[in-house]
């Protein structure tokens, strides 16, 4: 399975951006879908999950009722909304993808940079 993301860039305390992590190579519903994210000189960090659709989802505490996951299986991509964006959540920011049963994130994309100034 291979991601692609898509949709980072530079914006000001309070904005929105939209993350959409493109599939390939695999059958896309059979895949849970997580959103990851590091900073300088911290461990990546989860973020955001979702399993077979968006009533079957999980979030970290820091972003809860500002980020949205979701997934359009007829497009075999996931979304990462994120809304009332902080300087905190300043990150490069992965889509990883891992069968649904199992535990573990497999496959990695190369990440999307997300900048937030204050």
């Amino acid at each position: 399975v291979q991601l692609v993301e898509s949709g980072g860039g530079l914006v000001q305390a309070g904005d929105s951006l939209r993350l959409s992590c493109e599939a390939s190579g695999g059958t896309f519903v059979l895949y849970k879908i997580g959103w990851f994210r590091q900073a300088p000189g911290k461990e990546r960090e989860f973020v955001a999950g979702i399993w077979r659709s968006e009533r079957d989802t999980a979030y970290a505490d820091s972003v809860k009722g500002r980020f949205t996951i979701s997934r359009d299986n007829a497009k075999n991509t996931a979304f990462l909304q994120m809304n009332s964006l902080k300087p905190e959540d300043t990150a490069v920011y992965y889509c990883a993808a891992g069968l649904m049963r199992r535990s573990e994130y497999n496959y990695w994309g190369q990440g999307t940079q997300v900048t937030v100034s204050s």
